[in-house]
Formats: structure tokens, sequence, C-alpha cells
């Protein structure tokens, strides 16, 4: 299956960063492929290694999701991990700002802005949008950022075919850690399929990441797309 396959690599991938002689911030999202990949994991002794989630794996209402990762992910290694203790969207542009002046908030902000790897997932904006299908996001507000330009989504924030955060709608009320471009700073999304396509190629045309494991089939429609 897809998921298997990406797993299956994601897992090389981080084992790869892990095996860091010195001790190193790793950043990490959420979702099925990424809770995959810390599965298919070789479980190692690295309590120098520190772990920091991008965004909280809470539901409306407070319920957590099912793919928390940063939790996992430090448990496999033996390291220090900060889970992110807020829902993956505040219900106001204003609740957001309170919940940003917390000390907990601000010092995984920092960490995660410090981190040298950083590993994501990716989901598309349409039909099958993860958002909606896991029931963050309404039937109506997924219409309502199709009607925006939205084709993507990554860490809670939705983003155009160019890879442009969207302005105002979510956007305004997301808690996970900005997207941020930092030059020397590896950023691997896991993504496949060919509902995710188009938000694929926008990531890379916007430098959300710089390291994409995918499968041969995505990586085809990709270049198809580009014209390539």
């Amino acid at each position: 299956s897809p998921v298997a396959g990406l797993a299956e690599a994601g897992a090389r991938a981080m084992e790869r960063e892990l095996s860091a002689v010195r001790g190193r911030v790793i950043a990490v999202g959420t979702g099925r492929t990424l809770r995959a990949c810390v599965e298919e994991l070789t479980p190692m002794n690295r309590p120098d290694h520190t772990v920091v989630a991008l965004l909280g794996h809470m539901m409306p209402g407070g319920l957590s999701t099912r793919f928390n990762v940063v939790v996992r992910l430090a448990d496999r290694i033996n390291a220090g991990h900060y889970p992110m203790p807020l829902p993956i969207y505040a219900r106001s542009a204003r609740e957001r700002e309170v919940y940003r002046e917390l000390d907990t908030v601000k010092q995984i902000h920092r960490l995660a802005r410090e981190a040298e790897v950083t590993f994501v997932g990716l989901g598309n904006i349409g039909p099958d949008a993860p958002l909606l299908v896991d029931g963050l996001m309404s039937q109506k507000e997924v219409d309502s950022y199709i009607a925006a330009g939205a084709v993507g989504e990554m860490t809670g924030w939705i983003f155009n075919a160019e890879g442009r955060l969207i302005e105002g709608l979510a956007n305004d009320r997301v808690n996970s850690v900005p997207l941020t471009r930092r030059k020397g700073r590896r950023v691997y999304c896991l993504a496949a399929g060919s509902s995710r396509v188009t938000a694929i190629r926008a990531a890379l045309r916007g430098r959300l990441v710089n390291c994409l494991i995918t499968n041969e089939a995505t990586a085809e429609e990709i270049l198809a797309l580009s014209g390539l």
C-alpha cells in the first residue's frame, strides 16, 4: 500500500537523521503516514535528542486524534519530547493569540525554530481532504478554501498552487508553529497519491519543503504536471 511503502522509506530517512553523532532537535507533524513511519522505526536509545511537536493533536472539544506522532517517536528513541497542548485550530483568531502568549507554547515555538530537521505529512484540499475526513473541518469550510484557491495543507496551514499561504480563513486560527523557510535545514515531506499531486507540487514550488519522500507513480504525475 502507498502508506506502507512511504512508512518504510520515511523510517529509513529518520534513522539516518537520528544517527547523528550529537543530539539535535527534531520537529514533527502528525497524521497517518508519519505515525506509520514511526512504527517502522528501529528502536534506539538517544536521550540526547529532543522531539518537538509542530501542532497539537486535539480535536474540537479536547478529544485526542489517533495520529499523535511526537509521543510515539520520543518513546521509540527514548528521547525527551515537547507535545503541543492545544487543539489544532482555535475557535477564533483572538483565542489563538491568547494561546500564543502561554509560556509553554512560546517554548515549543522556540524549540521548533531551532530544529535541524523536520518531518511533516501533507494533505490535499478537496472532497477527500484529511481535515474533512478527520472531522477538523466542515464541507462548507473546505468549499470556501477551494473557492479561495487552496490546494493543500501542511500542519494545519492552508496554501495555494504557488505554495503561498491563503490569507485569513483557517490560517487565522491554526495553532501550529508557522511554516518558515530556513536555509540549511531539512524539511522532509511524506506524501503520495493522485489526490495529493497538486498539493505536493505547490509545497515544492513554495519551498515549504526541500526533501520529498513519495512513490514512483506520484513522482511521475508531479513531473507530468510540471511539464517535465
